[in-house]
């Protein structure tokens, strides 16, 4: 009887083992925009998030989202041009490492926990004060 079982047991095993093979996953917000607005989709694993946007002109803007994507609108008066950004976030991954050596200092169960950083860096442009996506921009002709 233990030989029909075990195929059995193992597939159960592969089942029980599979769901941690997607805890593994690294977060990978997809940028996203409307006329205005720019946030990030599939924020799964991330939070206390910060949006760091610098305009064409050099002003820089911070917004902050404890839970939840970071949005940033644009003022009434958005200046035209490409407008950059850098995205910071904790992840819900611990990072085992400094963890280990932060318990080696600190033997306190209260201590925070260290999470993974997560980080990106990126763009969108604006035009005509709206956030455009720049692959469907056509050259205008002069004539």
């Amino acid at each position: 009887m233990f030989h029909i079982m075990r195929p059995l047991l193992l597939s159960f095993g592969l089942i029980l083992v599979s769901p941690t093979a997607f805890a593994d996953t690294k977060p990978n917000p997809v940028q996203m925009h409307n006329s205005n607005t720019v946030w990030f989709e599939n924020w799964v694993g991330l939070a206390n998030a910060s949006l760091v946007v610098a305009s064409p002109d050099g002003t820089i803007e911070r917004v902050e989202a404890r839970n939840g994507t970071p949005v940033y609108r644009l003022s009434g008066s958005a200046i035209d041009g490409i407008y950059q950004f850098e995205l910071r976030a904790a992840t819900d991954k611990e990072d085992t490492r400094k963890q280990k050596n932060a318990l080696r200092i600190q033997e306190d169960d209260d201590a925070p926990k260290l999470m993974i950083p997560f980080y990106r860096t990126g763009f969108f442009v604006v035009e005509r004060g709206v956030v455009i996506t720049p692959e469907d921009v056509e050259e205008e002709e002069e004539g």
